[in-house]
C-alpha cells in the first residue's frame, strides 16, 4: 500500500503525488475546516466572542482583485480552495518537509500549532491587506478569534493526517 507516513520517507522528503496522498489533503483539510468553522461562527459567538466570516474576507479579496464576489465565490475560495487543497498542500509539502530538514523528528503538535499560528499571519496579516481591509483587522476580537481557529485547524489537519496514517500502516 502506498503511504506517506514519515517512516517510511526519508527525513524533509515531499510526499508522493498520487491519488492516496490527494485523499489524504482532502480528508485532514475537511476536518480542519469544520473545526476552524465550529469554532469560528458556533462556539466563539456562542461564548460571546466575536464570529468569524472567512468567506467575507474571501468576498473581499475577489472584489479587491476585480472578480465575482458573490457568497458563492466567498465560500467556493474559503471552503474548497484554502481549506481543503491551499492549506493542506502548504503543510504537506512545505512545512513539514522544512520542519523535517530544519528541526527534525519532534511531536507533530508543536510544528502543527506553529504552522496555525503561521496561517493566521498569512490570513490576517497578510489576505486582509491585499482585500484593502486594515492590517490585522485593527486586532479586534475577530483578529483573536481567528488566530484560534487557525492554530485549531493546522492541529486538527495533522492529527487528521497522523490518524489516517496510522490506519495505513496497520
Amino acid at each position: 500500500m502506498t503511504t506517506i507516513s514519515s517512516e517510511y520517507r526519508t527525513a524533509g522528503a515531499l510526499p508522493a503525488i498520487n491519488f492516496n496522498t490527494l485523499g489524504l489533503m482532502f480528508i485532514s483539510g475537511f476536518f480542519a475546516t469544520i473545526a476552524f468553522d465550529v469554532w469560528g461562527q458556533i462556539v466563539s459567538p456562542g461564548l460571546g466572542y466575536a464570529n468569524l466570516s472567512p468567506h467575507g474576507l474571501a468576498r473581499s479579496l475577489l472584489a479587491n482583485l476585480g472578480l465575482p464576489s458573490n457568497d458563492f465565490a466567498g465560500y467556493f475560495v474559503h471552503f474548497y480552495l484554502v481549506g481543503l487543497v491551499g492549506y493542506p498542500i502548504g503543510w504537506m509539502f512545505i512545512f513539514a518537509p522544512l520542519w523535517q530538514r530544519v528541526i527534525g523528528a519532534t511531536h507533530w503538535l508543536l510544528p502543527a500549532a506553529l504552522y496555525g499560528f503561521g496561517l493566521w499571519i498569512f490570513a490576517i496579516g497578510g489576505i486582509t491587506a491585499l482585500a484593502g481591509l486594515p492590517f490585522f483587522l485593527k486586532f479586534t476580537g475577530i483578529t483573536w478569534v481567528a488566530l484560534v481557529g487557525h492554530v485549531l485547524y493546522g492541529i486538527v489537519l495533522v492529527a487528521t493526517l497522523k490518524l489516517a496514517e496510522g490506519r495505513q500502516s496497520a
